[in-house]
């Protein structure tokens, strides 16, 4: 039996196909040689001023693959962050390579910004991943799996466990598996099976008995789908009285009982196999009459779409995999044979064992000074001044859903309006947004139906909360609403006032755990009747394009940063300090960018912190000299949109929902405010800093598209940001 996730030394290998014209897979492409990114790419100028975005984002992976690597992470996290690394890879198939399998469909011819053509990139992108996924299997076979089983934590197939233990197992098998297990063979009158997106099968070969003294028995194909529903590791009582955990997969115990699916047959071969399908599947909103009907159908649509990925064991015989690839339609690059684990995202699940002694500390997010008094008015507090949170550093339970609870409980709000883009199904934000309806509030909710791999949950909100008599809409034709925006309309002895929350994160109890996100509560009149006047476009299609203090995409957020960079620019040039420092979860677009190299050609020094992939090109002399892009991972994911002008000492601070990418600016409903307190601008001036100064967690890229981990110098006391900010929220 080959080594699965518990047992065997692993093989590595990068091996993949050569491209080639026809739909179909022979043994012989199967084992072509590896495509390298410089024959990829050899016949393309190369363009300095620009990084590719795809390949940017799997350097971006990479260093999530980092993090798993690092021997001064806890062992449980390492393998939560190659459990993360996996799952991301999913999600870049599903979306990034699905769209770039799209725009092959329909023969874009437009390259990107670095100059490849979508061949081109589809191409790079399969020959940067395939040696990732040989450092995953080597980092859980030679070191992540041999260190849990010193922790008394082992993997095992079936075969290995003890004869009580494979007892238990087939009992479990009998009860909670067998029944629902459905075989469907493959023969002429039993077609190909439909496989589902990511879903887990086993391909199993069985024998016929010779019929009429046949020389040779019949052989057919059959796939079970492993059940979703059950855990994929199945938890076993140790027999050495030792205080270890065992576990086993569940397509092992499944594929050890399959002679108990196929009575008087014998069964040759069985293995795991997964399928990705592509995610970037949309309808066309201008013929849409109901958006809710529509996505519902582009969900449907999304079940059936084309595959973009098909994992096989490196073991599998050449006649199944033959016979897989032809049955799903697959292309041959698309074809990834694995020699180890098949879907190591479900590692997540062992990284929940409970041994505290092999996690990070247990991190409980603090109530925000002014909030510590729990008797106290939400809305006096915000009317003292404007209130800076910082989560998972202080708690968001205690700070947004005590805003949104406190609206709907108090008899003289009026009216709640709220955007959602992504929250949980069971969100404590809904059942108060039900109450405050029930009580006769007005309660206007955006929910955004195309946040993508959230659609499903969101047409499930939406329906549970028109149902209770809250007024929904779903966003606008087009456009993909992303802002994260509360307003409360409270009476008041001086009339009617308005209380906001603009943040840089989703209305989502869970996410703010684990998500480094700021978010700003005022009642200033200018920004709040601006967000008034967003809202009004969201539900009502205003068609108001001025704001006086909000930068709104997709009006006016462009310009106005673009102006901002400008203004740096003729600070520079006519001798005065001029800075700018911005952190981001992505940098892609090409004129934002274009202006940062003119800021940097002028002698603005720019400071970039971008989490993920980053477009531009620091360092290039007469060009981008004077930018400084890193990266901050740890513990928690950064997620926080912070932009800062030095504004020849007049600092500008905007904090809000937007990158600086093209979707953002161009296609997406989006809101940055200003930070008007000086208290408030001082607090994340000093966030800024101290990322800047971090050499806990932090990598740098050079213009060579290399990201290096940040080494301090000798004698530096070493400023890991996220402990920094723990502690000063403790």
């Amino acid at each position: 039996p080959r080594p699965e996730f518990g047992a065997g030394t692993p093989r590595l290998s990068t091996s993949t196909n050569s491209r080639v014209p026809n739909m179909r897979a022979d043994p012989q492409i199967l084992a072509s040689p590896p495509i390298t990114l410089a024959a990829a790419s050899m016949d393309v100028a190369a363009t300095p001023r620009f990084f590719n975005r795809e390949l940017s984002w799997l350097d971006f992976n990479q260093r999530v693959l980092e993090l798993a690597r690092d021997p001064q992470v806890p062992l449980l996290e390492r393998v939560k962050f190659l459990a993360i690394f996996a799952s991301n890879l999913d999600e870049f198939f599903m979306k990034r390579i699905g769209g770039l399998h799209r725009q092959r469909e329909s023969a874009v011819r437009q390259r990107s910004l670095d100059g490849l053509t979508v061949e081109q990139q589809l191409d790079a992108v399969h020959a940067r991943i395939r040696p990732m996924l040989a450092e995953q299997v080597e980092l859980w076979f030679k070191e992540l799996h041999p260190a849990l089983k010193r922790e008394l934590i082992t993997i095992k197939r079936y075969d290995d466990l003890s004869p009580t233990q494979k007892a238990h197992c087939d009992d479990l098998f009998r009860r909670q598996m067998f029944p629902i297990l459905t075989p469907l063979a493959v023969d002429p009158g039993h077609p190909f099976p439909f496989i589902s997106n990511l879903s887990k099968s086993l391909g199993v070969m069985i024998e016929h008995p010779p019929i009429h003294n046949e020389p040779t028995a019949d052989r057919s194909f059959v796939r079970i789908k492993v059940p979703e529903n059950l855990s994929r590791w199945i938890a076993l009582a140790c027999e050495d009285g030792t205080n270890c955990l065992t576990f086993t997969p569940l397509e092992s115990v499944i594929g050890a009982n399959l002679p108990s699916l196929f009575p008087g047959m014998t069964v040759v071969e069985n293995h795991l196999f997964r399928v990705t399908r592509n995610a970037d599947v949309e309808m066309d909103e201008e013929d849409a009459d109901d958006l809710l009907a529509m996505v519902t159908a582009e969900l449907r649509l999304r079940r059936m779409a084309d595959v973009v990925r098909l994992e096989l064991p490196d073991d599998m015989s050449p006649a199944m995999r033959q016979l897989i690839v032809d049955g799903l339609e697959v292309k041959p690059d698309d074809v990834y044979v694995l020699e180890g684990p098949i879907d190591m995202d479900d590692l997540m699940q062992l990284s929940s064992i409970d041994r505290p002694d092999l996690k990070f500390p247990v991190w409980k997010p603090l109530t925000p000074p002014r909030l510590r008094d729990e008797e106290s008015d939400i809305f006096a507090v915000i009317r003292s001044g404007d209130l800076l949170v910082h989560h998972p550093y202080e708690s968001f339970a205690a700070s947004v859903e005590r805003f949104i609870e406190s609206a709907a409980a108090d008899p003289k709000v009026l009216a709640i309006k709220m955007t959602l883009y992504r929250t949980s199904l069971d969100s404590p934000f809904v059942p108060a947004l039900i109450r405050a309806a029930e009580s006769g509030k007005q309660v206007a909710v955006l929910v955004e139906l195309k946040a993508r791999f959230d659609e499903q949950r969101n047409v499930e909100l939406a329906q549970r909360l028109e149902n209770a008599g809250v007024h929904v809409v779903y966003g606008i034709v087009g456009l993909k609403t992303h802002t994260k925006l509360a307003v409360a309309i409270r009476d008041e002895p001086d009339g009617l006032r308005t209380y906001a929350h603009i943040g840089t994160g989703n209305y989502n109890s869970r996410t703010a755990m684990l998500y480094v996100d700021v978010g700003l509560f005022t009642c200033d009149n200018g920004i709040c009747s601006d967000v008034v006047e967003l809202f009004h476009y969201l539900t009502g299609r205003s068609l108001k394009t001025d704001y006086a203090k909000l930068l709104v995409a997709p009006v006016t957020m462009r310009d106005r940063f673009l102006t901002m960079i400008a203004r740096e620019i003729a600070n520079a040039q006519a001798g005065k300090p001029a800075k700018i420092v911005a952190k981001m979860n992505a940098l892609q677009d090409e004129i934002i960018i274009e202006k940062l190299y003119a800021a940097s050609t002028a002698g603005v020094t720019v400071d970039l912190i971008v989490r993920g992939f980053c477009s531009l090109v620091p360092g290039i002399p007469g060009v981008s000299e004077n930018i400084r892009v890193i990266s901050i991972l740890g513990r928690f994911l950064e997620h926080s949109r912070i932009y800062c002008f030095f504004n020849d000492g007049d600092e500008e601070i905007y904090i809000g929902s937007a990158d600086w990418m093209s979707r953002n600016l161009d296609h997406r409903v989006e809101a940055i405010t200003p930070i008007l307190d000086a208290s408030v601008r001082a607090s994340l001036k000093q966030i800024l800093d101290t990322m800047l100064a971090d050499y806990g967690h932090a990598w740098e890229l050079n213009r060579d598209n290399k990201w290096t981990r940040r080494v301090p110098p000798a004698g530096m006391v070493v400023v890991d940001s996220q402990n920094q900010f723990m502690a000063a929220a403790a």
